[in-house]
Formats: C-alpha cells, structure tokens, sequence
C-alpha cells in the first residue's frame, strides 16, 4: 500500500504532536492541584478552602501541581508520568469506583483518562520539544566531543 505525499508529511508530525498532547495534558492536570493547594483558579475543595498539605487531597495536590509543571516543560517525563498514572488509578478505585461501574456516572472519567494517558507518556517520553530532549541532544554532543560511544 502506498502512503500519498499527504498521509506521509502527516505521519512524520507525530512526534511534535506527542509534545503538544503532553503540553496540554500537564496544563489541564496542573490546574487541579493548584486548585486543590492555592485554590486557583478556582476554589474546588468542599467549603471552598485549600486542602491541607498533609491530607490525601493536599498530597494528591502537590502530586498534580509538582507533577503537571514537569510534565509540561517534558523534564523527567517516563518517570513523573508513570508516578501520575499510579496516582490516577488510585484516585479512580478509591474514590470513584465505589459509586458504580460506569465512569461517567461515577465521576470518574478524568482519572481514568489521566491514567491512560500518563501511562502511554511513561512509554512513549516527552516528545522532541521537551528539557528531556534538549538534555539527552546535549549528552550526546558530549560523548560525541570526547569520542564516547
């Protein structure tokens, strides 16, 4: 089968949209804990507070907004992305699972959605427009200027 010039030039855009998904995943995440720690951009705790940084909330808060800001610039990505989707999965069994089977009765079609998707950032990176690139393009010129394989 032949790919047309049009499949061929689309097709070699995946890895800079693979950045723009991680870009605009992190972003939205970030939101939610920043939410949850500084209320901002809007207040989302019960009562309209901020969660207490020792609580499950607080600490999935810092998760999400520490997280979410190293996902975004694409720096440490495989690991902080895996640590994300083990902290959605929970979030989906512990906190929306118990209220029935369907996702979207239960509330909890983001979680399970961030989990998926962090789970294929863990293995697919960050893409070429992330501090994961620009570092590992800049070990290779090292090696490269001492003659390392």
């Amino acid at each position: 089968m032949n790919d047309s010039g049009i499949a061929t030039g689309w097709r070699a855009w995946a890895p800079h949209l693979l950045s723009l998904l991680r870009v605009a995943t992190a972003f939205l995440f970030m939101q939610v804990g920043t939410a949850k720690l500084f209320a901002f951009p809007g207040a989302i705790m019960p009562g309209g507070g901020t969660a207490p940084v020792t609580s499950l909330a607080g600490v999935a808060g810092v998760l999400e907004a520490a997280g979410g800001a190293l996902l975004l610039v694409g720096l440490f990505t495989r690991p902080v992305a895996f640590l994300l989707s083990g902290e959605m999965a929970v979030a989906y069994f512990y906190a929306h699972a118990p209220m029935g089977f369907w996702p979207v009765l239960n509330q909890g079609a983001p979680a399970a959605l961030y989990a998926f998707l962090f789970l294929y950032f863990s293995a697919a990176g960050p893409g070429p427009w992330s501090v994961d690139a620009l570092r590992g393009r800049g070990a290779r010129e090292q090696r490269r200027s001492l003659r390392l394989p």
